[in-house]
């Protein structure tokens, strides 16, 4: 056994410097990612049976729709990443505190804007007509739509130690903060429903309190020591370099609201079409399904940045022994995908209980979904971390533009419902998950001539 351990310790410790530090923020990574899909699990039936059906699908909705609001943040996140991540591997650490300084100044103004903005506008919205919400839960969702929107938005600001950390390649420390805000919640959670006061309202808060406060301890703790050197300063900030990172952050911007616009208006469309309860069953069946893309997205996303030095310092022969082993460890994704319908049914009433019905059909298109985007997932990392994203922004506009229509079609007019809604966003990822292997091609081949390569 000793000498089994010590085999497999060699075994990880053997290759690419680059790639040993890879798999141990793998390993650490899928370790804290454990730990929070545990709470994750925890929190699903705790939320559901302790609010119910349809306050738990109005919450659902609401966070669904605020997370529009952190995309407003131009792509300064992915910006940043890239910019860092390229300024350590050029040594150029005072350029490097130049664009985190200029992107914490700059992303402090655009959502202090946008608040301000919502502040004027939000009076004329009518959130319990929106969320199809009980007439007597107007005052409160009022209140509580205010309150996560400020949350939100001071919490993708603290967010961006978070893609300093990834650029370093430190993608699990990066991962910690999730599970700590979770568990925080989760804990506080728990007291107020001892106390009997786990109202809409104060579940609301607390699950947006929680983030804020990890990621506000975490900002002065790595800014005093490991990131001493990179520490914001007002005297750093040149919006000369705003271009540097807009430029490339306005084409990640784009990518994203579409991402939003396909996963968050899925819960919209199936609220429309089918009310608020269905949407706590698609979002059951697409965390339990979601779990296999989550824990596949710790590797593809500590890669990344990986992907950018091997790209800067032009080791093609890693990038390309790298993503083949991801691609064979596809076809494994696609045989645990299966298992895990086999056993669905059963999972289902041990995890939420018998009184959710989850339908088959819905099951195996979400677990259908789930294998496209892998696959896509496998080539867009690379992508990303070369910047050579203008093709993907293409791509990803269309699909936004195409995803609600056939959605509503199959929901609505064929009649799936939830089914309907996932299967509309398998129809629409299809051509991605083509064309980015294709790309991918061509860049590692230097064949990335026109708009393969911009």
């Amino acid at each position: 056994m000793k000498n089994l351990f010590q085999k497999i310790k060699q075994r990880f410790n053997s290759g690419h410097s680059r790639s040993v530090k890879a798999r141990k923020q793998i390993l650490f990574s899928f370790v804290i990612k454990s730990v929070s899909i545990l709470i994750g699990f925890v929190f699903v039936p705790l939320l559901y049976h302790n609010m119910g059906a349809a306050e738990y699908g109005i919450w659902l909705t609401l966070s669904s729709i605020i997370v529009w609001v952190s995309y407003f943040d131009i792509g300064l996140g992915n910006g940043l990443r890239n910019r860092f991540a390229e300024s350590l591997a050029r040594n150029e650490h005072q350029l490097a505190r130049v664009y985190v300084s200029t992107t914490y100044a700059g992303l402090s103004i655009i959502f202090a804007i946008f608040f301000l903005i919502f502040l004027a506008v939000n009076p004329f919205l009518n959130w319990h007509e929106l969320l199809k919400a009980p007439p007597a839960l107007e005052k409160e969702l009022n209140i509580l739509v205010v309150i996560t929107v400020a949350l939100f938005l001071v919490r993708f600001t603290l967010k961006l130690i978070t893609m300093i950390l990834s650029a370093d390649q430190k993608t699990a420390i990066s991962n910690l903060f999730d599970p700590l805000s979770n568990l925080v919640a989760l804990l506080v959670i728990l007291v107020l429903i001892a106390f009997s006061a786990s109202s809409l309202l104060n579940l609301g808060i607390v699950l947006g309190a929680a983030p804020v406060v990890v990621l506000l301890g975490a900002s002065f703790y790595f800014f005093r020591t490991t990131y001493k050197a990179y520490r914001p300063s007002f005297k750093l900030i040149k919006f000369e370099h705003f271009k540097d990172l807009t430029g490339l952050g306005v084409k990640f911007f784009i990518i994203q609201v579409t991402v939003v616009i396909i996963m968050s208006t899925n819960n919209f469309i199936i609220t429309q079409v089918s009310g608020p309860e269905a949407v706590a069953s698609y979002n059951i069946a697409y965390k339990y399904f979601g779990l296999v893309l989550m824990l596949f997205t710790i590797i593809t996303n500590t890669y990344w940045s990986a992907y950018t030095e091997a790209y800067i310092k032009k080791d093609f022969a890693w990038i390309k022994r790298v993503t083949g082993n991801l691609v064979k460890g596809w076809g494994g994704i696609l045989l645990l995908l299966a298992f895990l319908l086999l056993i669905d049914d059963w999972f289902y009433r041990l995890w939420v209980g018998p009184e959710v019905q989850i339908s088959f059909q819905l099951s195996s298109i979400t677990a259908l979904f789930i294998g496209i985007y892998i696959w896509y997932t496998i080539f867009i990392y690379f992508i990303n971390g070369t910047g050579k994203i203008t093709l993907q922004l293409y791509v990803s506009v269309a699909v936004a533009i195409l995803n609600i229509p056939i959605s509503l079609f199959f929901a609505s007019y064929l009649g799936m419902g939830s089914a309907g809604v996932i299967l509309g966003s398998c129809v629409t990822y299809l051509p991605g998950a083509i064309i980015a292997p294709l790309q991918y091609y061509r860049i590692i081949n230097g064949k990335d001539s026109g708009i393969w390569g911009k």
